[in-house]
């Protein structure tokens, strides 16, 4: 791997990465300085700004579409303006345990970045504010510590929309449609306020994708960290008649993983089993529609059976 980069406060500023992975792991130091930062555009389709140091042999600039995921290190503290302009098909970033400072525009048209894995437990304050507040599309938030064969808590961020109306005493108005800007301001000094992020569903999610709040009910049951009980009943019940969205989703994904722990949460019932095997059927997965009839089956075993009665005269 080779890089272009500057020395800057802190360290040392990366302009530029070079190789032939689409899922590179950003260098901790550069010649023995911290990385301390993503140069602006450092991803991006965009030239080297000229005086810029070299390293490395590769020619080959991981930039634009070719981008697929990206690792920092911990040492990572600011993301420069337009960090990821442009690019379409960066789907996870993983960031470690540090705050982070966000320049503007960072993930303008990075339309498929669906996950941002924060290395680090859900307690700790992590770059997650900062990071979700830089991106106005759905994403969802893992917090999984180095090591651990799971996350801790899986949290999702609804889009929202911001609307600025100017009124005729030149006062302008900003309204959120969506509940996502709300999600997204549920932290105290970097850390997650796990109650604060529950108490938003029960307001109501009437504009919001509704394959994205079931995967949220989903993913909150599924990692149950600080979970009370009121906010594990509301997303049960709406889990319970949204199934088939979550499914559809991991049967895209081909997450098997996923597709038991959905069963494990037993809130399925026979429509909703009935509609399982069709999408299985649907996406020609074999072992989905497998698990779908097993589960199915040993649900019906352990229902109460009706009592019978015969009467012979």
């Amino acid at each position: 791997m080779g890089l272009y980069w500057e020395p800057c406060p802190g360290g040392a500023r990366l302009l530029r990465l070079l190789g032939d992975t689409p899922c590179p792991a950003v260098p901790g130091t550069i010649e023995g300085l911290p990385v301390a930062e993503l140069g602006p555009y450092c991803f991006a389709d965009r030239p080297v700004r000229p005086g810029a140091r070299r390293t490395g042999d590769d020619t080959h600039e991981i930039t634009g579409n070719f981008v697929e995921e990206v690792t920092l290190p911990d040492t990572v503290r600011v993301l420069d303006s337009a960090a990821f302009y442009n690019c379409r098909r960066l789907r996870r970033l993983t960031a470690g345990t540090g705050e982070l400072t966000m320049g503007s525009d960072v993930f303008l048209n990075c339309f498929a970045l669906e996950d941002l894995v924060i290395r680090a437990t859900p307690e700790q304050a992590t770059g997650l504010f900062a990071l979700v507040g830089s991106i106005t599309e759905a994403v969802r938030a893992l917090f999984w510590p180095v090591g651990e064969a799971a996350p801790r808590a899986g949290l999702w961020y609804p889009a929202y929309w911001e609307d600025i109306e100017e009124t005729p005493a030149h006062i302008l108005l900003h309204t959120f449609s969506g509940q996502g800007y709300h999600y997204r301001q549920c932290f105290l000094e970097n850390k997650l306020l796990p109650a604060e992020y529950d108490a938003i569903f029960p307001q109501g999610h009437d504009a919001d994708d509704a394959s994205v709040m079931a995967m949220l009910c989903f993913d909150r049951l599924r990692w149950p960290w600080q979970l009370s009980d009121a906010a594990r009943d509301a997303y049960r019940d709406f889990l319970k008649t949204n199934t088939g969205r979550v499914l559809t989703r991991l049967l895209k994904a081909q997450d098997t993983e996923g597709i038991k722990a959905l069963l494990a949460l037993d809130v399925m019932d026979a429509d909703a089993f009935a509609e399982g095997a069709a999408l299985a059927a649907k996406a020609d997965n074999a072992e989905a529609a497998a698990l779908l009839a097993d589960a199915e089956h040993k649900k019906r075993a352990a229902a109460p059976q009706k009592k019978r009665y015969d009467f012979d005269f």
